[in-house]
């Protein structure tokens, strides 16, 4: 994990370059080119985001037309399709404008950040409605309700908050942490929905900066070049709208778990150890960290039992501080129920979701409870992923360890019956720190982004029920369709059409530059 990084201004294979070579080769183009796919999806949210039943902005001139006119609607439709699929472009075209991954490849990633970020903090929420689930859950803590034991349904005029129905009856399964940031937020803005909007994105915001601030430190601890990593990572299309424009709290939880992981592999423990917690404490998915720490703080060569001991001083400390933090709101663990609700949900293109699938189809077919069955194979799915997590953990080389967190963590992901694409932005800054080489492994990156991209597109929009005719899901359905026909033409077009970008899809003769220890 300490093996040397080529130094600024040296290449990956680390020959110095000419002086009359630029680091980065007009980084100007694909800057302006996100900025304008960003602003695009930030104008289309205008018409197919989701808007709380009670925002304000309903009563708008611009949103009324944008929102119940076809027109408005078909407009926002390609605007959003387009410019989700511009910030892909741009984000490749960034990174092959890179000469060298030194100072300037850092300074146009964080430029490209900023400015591909800046209009998503304006937007209305795209591809998910978490966000009002969080306001309504901050509604249940300032009126005195336990959110653990309380679906948001408990509330007066629950259904005005916009929270998907799926949370209306569900148990919460987000820490204490993230219950309180959801309680000030509702609290200091009186439930005003764009204000809280606002204020939960700014709570992602502190995410973004804790990952921009790691992800090249952890990097580094692995010889794998720092500037790459932060592009791979701060810069992509999928990072930037689940985190910004679809206001996912998964950005706070991974900013903080990286912060923690950092401290924890440079020997800085205890304080490592509090801000994995911490990220436990907003979503527990995390709590698959603490035995890899526990392994970290043991040592390298350490006996069996010196490693038992120091799981067992991880896990303690962990849960000494979750147990503290529950005795302050009260609620206990009872997160813990909420773990079950994304589990037993399924959808077609993750593997166990899709196997689920066809069992069920095949036993329906002859009559029996197909849909039983397939819970035993989203079970068997759960438990491989156990396995696999059971192996990292107690098989492997020391100096590969946070690599095999992150091959258990990918685990967790891959063999779940439901990933979405916030799931996928979990991994992708540990396989960056780790190591991505410039062969299969960058090339899956560039068709995961692209395929996620034109999913959320199409997946969630919001059309008024009045554009719809004797079927109601008419308006719906044809909004849909036809924002994936426009992303997934544009995606074929940069995989096999378009002069600058099909290479990067393509099997390449050039020899692998980077290949970092890990």
């Amino acid at each position: 994990m300490t093996a040397p990084v080529p130094a600024a201004g040296k290449t990956a294979a680390g020959t110095l370059p000419s002086a009359a070579v630029a680091e980065v080769d007009n980084a100007r183009s694909p800057l302006l080119a996100g900025f304008v796919g960003s602003l695009f999806m930030a104008i289309g949210s205008l018409g197919v985001g989701w808007l709380a039943p009670a925002s304000e902005l309903r009563r708008v001139p611009l949103f009324i037309w944008m929102r119940t006119e076809a027109v408005g609607v078909g407009l926002c439709i390609v605007l959003l399709a387009v410019g989700g699929m511009l910030l892909v472009r741009a984000w490749l075209r960034l990174g092959q404008r890179v000469r060298v991954w030194g100072a300037e490849a850092r300074k146009a990633t964080l430029q490209a950040v900023v400015l591909w970020g800046l209009p998503l903090m304006f937007s209305v929420p795209l591809f998910s409605r978490d966000v009002y689930a969080y306001i309504g859950q901050g509604r249940l803590m300032v009126e005195g309700f336990n959110p653990y034991e309380n679906g948001i349904s408990a509330l007066s005029n629950y259904f005005q908050l916009g929270a998907d129905k799926m949370w209306t009856e569900a148990p919460v399964p987000y820490g204490q942490l993230f219950l309180w940031i959801e309680q000030f937020v509702v609290w200091s803005t009186n439930v005003h929905p764009e204000a809280s909007i606002m204020l939960f994105r700014l709570a992602a915001l502190v995410g973004i900066v804790l990952c921009i601030i790691y992800v090249p430190k952890l990097a580094e601890l692995h010889g794998v070049n720092p500037h790459r990593a932060l592009w791979l990572t701060a810069a992509n299309p999928l990072f930037l709208t689940n985190f910004i424009a679809s206001v996912h709290n998964d950005a706070l939880m991974i900013g903080l778990a990286l912060a923690g992981l950092y401290y924890c592999a440079t020997r800085r423990v205890i304080r490592g150890l509090v801000l994995v917690t911490l990220s436990i404490s907003v979503k527990p998915i995390t709590i698959v960290f603490l035995p890899f720490i526990g392994l970290l703080w043991a040592g390298k060569g350490a006996s069996w039992p010196r490693k038992v001991v120091f799981w067992g001083l991880t896990a303690g400390f962990s849960l000494a501080m979750l147990y503290a933090m529950s005795l302050v709101n009260g609620f206990g663990f009872g997160w813990i129920n909420g773990l079950s609700a994304p589990g037993s949900i399924w959808i077609w293109y993750a593997p166990v979701g899709l196997l689920g699938l066809v069992v069920a189809s095949i036993f329906n077919a002859f009559g029996l409870d197909g849909w039983g069955l397939a819970k035993w194979v989203y079970d068997a799915g759960k438990l491989l992923a156990l396995g696999i997590i059971g192996w990292q953990i107690f098989r492997g080389d020391y100096d590969r360890l946070i690599r095999r967190l992150t091959l258990a963590f990918a685990a967790v992901v891959v063999l779940a019956p439901m990933i979405q694409s916030w799931y996928v932005v979990w991994l992708i800054p540990l396989f960056a720190v780790t190591g991505i080489r410039d062969d299969w492994q960058v090339k899956a990156l560039y068709f995961i982004v692209s395929f996620f991209m034109v999913y959320a597109i199409s997946d969630q929009l919001e059309v008024f029920p009045y554009l719809q005719t004797a079927d109601l899901g008419l308006a719906l359905a044809l909004a849909r369709n036809a924002a994936a026909i426009i992303a997934l033409l544009f995606a074929l077009y940069l995989i096999f059409l378009d002069p600058k970008t099909k290479m990067l899809f393509s099997k390449s003769e050039e020899p692998i530059t980077t290949r970092p220890v890990i």
